[in-house]
């Protein structure tokens, strides 16, 4: 499972375009698979470079909700979108934390066993082969694996917006644990991030959107509902809205918050405070960049900013099940309080636990563990993901780059009673069935330092390899995973810390 990683410019309207109205898109979930914890967290470090390894008018679709699926107990979240002409239905996974679209295509024979596929010889707007642009094969390296393709260029819709020309990779070979064997299950990805981020330097399908004056306006936003069933694969998991936002899901006002100055690459915030049982932990202000990533499952952080946060928990100590993770006596409730500058959101005491300590039931591993960034890089320190992410309604403003959080309202499982709820849900606690290293932890794409192209790190770029994850100059984007198997999943599959 996959799971654990220019400025944004709205071009001038030469002619009158009608903006669409929000579209809401319902998410659900699907089951659920073991946590590797080390394997989430190496997605995270790859995700996140913690160590090496043509746009049309769209129309208003008749139906504005597209079946999503929250996959493996929070493990990840995935809504369908359709490509081709005719349209293919296909899954993919929704990644704040990388650029790419990719789906697995007819000719891909590795590792993508059980997986529908996009079948681009019955699509008659099918472009490929060496001709506009396209035809050049690209290999995108994630935590859990890599995939090859080639870049290809077809028409691509979701909840009615459609991109008439948008340039997404064809894969045909996967290696590693990056798609799930199931038929269900997503075909390939969307990354949500910035353009500047994208391996394939194409344009992002919601920025393409933005661009085109098709959103009411240029926002998305998502509401990620935690899994109360751990057995079950597929359960209603919350919601993804497309031009704007979704009123009957949070209540009060959406706090934002704008990104730092310069070319966006991530969606990235300033972590002010991080509070444990009311009190606060000093954070190093050199470490305080958080991209807010809804591909990762769990939150990451400096060592020494973890380490401090897990030493005012009674109890807690280093678990033995990953470098980097701690573990604390499930007895004791953990209650945890993030601001980026504004207010502070409350974390689910639940959702603070990322697994049961194997063969320790009275030890429960935390959701917060450590991962460092190397020296001179631009990738954000901190990785906040789905653990934080299920507690808020959080928005993504395009003009000017900005994160937006706002309390959930009590249909979305919200208490109505502050800027988030801080007591325990009815969701089992998942059990962790291996370890994690963290040295060995990838996450989101390496970025060794903003180029002036705006892409990250892209190495030898077009060369071919036949191994897809052939090495060292690949640009690593990565997926996150979730706990129950997938922590950071991004991709579906465990985020293996997170999607």
């Amino acid at each position: 499972m996959v799971h654990l990683i220019g400025a944004l410019t709205l071009l001038p309207l030469g002619l009158l375009i009608v903006a669409a109205d929000p579209i809401h898109v319902p998410l659900r979930r699907r089951s659920i698979h073991k946590l590797d914890l080390n394997e989430v967290a190496r997605r995270v470090k790859v995700r996140y470079g913690f160590e090496d390894p043509a746009v049309s008018k769209g129309r208003r679709a008749s139906t504005v909700s597209v079946p999503v699926t929250n996959q493996d107990g929070d493990a990840s979240f995935f809504a369908t979108m359709t490509v081709g002409t005719p349209p293919q239905t296909l899954g993919v996974i929704l990644d704040t934390g990388s650029a790419d679209l990719w789906f697995a295509g007819t000719s891909c024979l590795q590792d993508c066993q059980e997986v529908q596929l996009f079948e681009s010889a019955k699509s008659s707007s099918f472009q490929g082969g060496n001709t506009n642009g396209v035809g050049s094969e690209v290999v995108i390296q994630y935590g859990s694996g890599a995939v090859r393709g080639a870049l290809s260029q077809d028409t691509v819709s979701m909840g009615g917006f459609t991109v008439s020309n948008q340039k997404f990779l064809t894969v045909d070979a996967i290696n590693g644990v990056i798609l799930d064997s199931d038929p269900l299950g997503p075909s390939g990805l969307m990354g949500l991030a910035f353009a500047a981020l994208a391996k394939t330097q194409a344009t992002p399908f919601w920025e393409a959107l933005v661009n085109s004056n098709q959103f009411s306006s240029p926002e998305m936003a998502f509401w990620l509902a935690r899994s109360n069933n751990l057995q079950v694969q597929d359960v209603p998991g919350g919601a993804f809205t497309l031009g704007g936002t979704n009123s009957s899901l949070f209540t009060g006002d959406i706090e934002f918050i704008n990104m730092p100055t310069g070319t966006p690459l991530f969606w990235t915030l300033t972590l002010s405070s991080v509070t444990i049982n009311g009190k606060t932990v000093p954070i190093s202000s050199d470490t305080t960049s958080a991209a807010i990533d809804t591909g990762t499952s769990l939150i990451a952080g400096p060592t020494a900013d973890v380490t401090a946060i897990w030493a005012t928990v009674p109890g807690s100590g280093p678990s033995p099940s990953g470098q980097g993770f701690f573990n604390f006596p499930c007895k004791t409730s953990v209650e945890v309080s993030i601001s980026f500058g504004g207010k502070s959101w409350p974390i689910s005491t639940t959702d603070i636990i990322a697994g049961q300590e194997p063969g320790e039931s009275s030890l429960c591993i935390g959701a917060i563990f450590a991962v460092d960034v190397p020296a001179n890089t631009a990738n954000p320190s901190w990785i906040f993901g789905d653990t934080f992410l299920k507690n808020v309604y959080s928005v993504f403003r395009a003009t000017p780059p900005s994160v937006g959080f706002a309390q959930l309202s009590s249909l979305a499982g919200g208490t109505g009673t502050g800027p988030a709820s801080t007591s325990g849900s009815s969701a089992p606690i998942p059990t962790v069935f291996s370890t994690f290293n963290p040295s060995t932890f990838t996450g989101l794409p390496t970025i060794s330092s903003p180029s002036s192209t705006g892409v990250a790190n892209p190495g030898t770029s077009g060369t071919t390899s036949d191994n897809p994850v052939a090495s060292g100059a690949i640009r690593v984007v990565q997926i996150p995973t979730t706990l129950s198997g997938a922590l950071l999943t991004g991709l579906v599959f465990v985020l293996m810390l997170a999607l």
